[in-house]
């Protein structure tokens, strides 16, 4: 890997934080995030079995999906802290889009049949598979220069989102990744010492 290809992957890891508001921008377009989804795919999977699924909500039917979030929300939410899940939930509805990840339990089923020995941790590896395919949307997404954070408003929004986008049943939603054009300055972030995370042995 060249220098400068690498420093750029680098500099995308560590720059990588979470923007919870964000805005409208036309440069944002739906094939900038159809390149970066294509490339994300590449991120690994367990047995290779490929269970991650995504959907790309933009324009009116992200701004939809964030207004069934607030009224899923509004019957949840004591009336007295409502307004500030309202100013909350508009940080990422004012953005361009929201991609819905989900994992296909069709696809997990088929793969505890075909390795029965790995039945009991097929699950786990598909949440992994999923992690890191939202790690990765969301690196190049960074490294793109779009702001984006890892939301869950999951499982409450899970029967509307179905019925909504005519989502298979057998896939699950596990994230939201709202985006579009940074509109906050994230605050700096502490980390444990590296060799207290870190051990090596030789």
């Amino acid at each position: 890997m060249e220098e400068t290809s690498m420093t750029t992957f680098k500099d995308a890891i560590i720059n990588r934080r979470s923007i919870r508001k964000v805005t409208k921008n036309p440069a944002i377009t739906e094939e900038r995030i159809r390149e970066i989804l294509k490339t994300s795919l590449h991120a690994p999977t367990s047995f290779n079995m490929q269970s991650g699924r995504v959907v790309v909500l933009l324009d009116g039917e992200h701004e939809k999906f964030w207004d069934i979030v607030k009224e899923t929300l509004r019957a949840r939410v004591p009336a007295e802290n409502f307004d500030a899940t309202v100013q909350r939930l508009a940080g990422f509805r004012d953005g361009v889009g929201t991609i819905l990840f989900f994992e296909n339990q069709a696809t997990i089923q088929s793969m505890q049949e075909n390795a029965p020995s790995y039945k009991e941790q097929f699950p786990f590896w598909s949440h992994q598979g999923s992690a890191m395919l939202q790690y990765a949307v969301w690196t190049a997404l960074e490294a793109d220069g779009i702001g984006a954070s890892l939301q869950h408003y999951n499982p409450i929004v899970d029967d509307e989102v179905k019925r909504t986008w005519d989502i298979p049943q057998e896939w699950t939603l596990i994230a939201q990744m709202p985006f579009g054009e940074p509109n906050e300055q994230p605050g700096e972030r502490s980390f444990l010492p590296f060799e207290e995370v870190v051990t090596f042995h030789k």
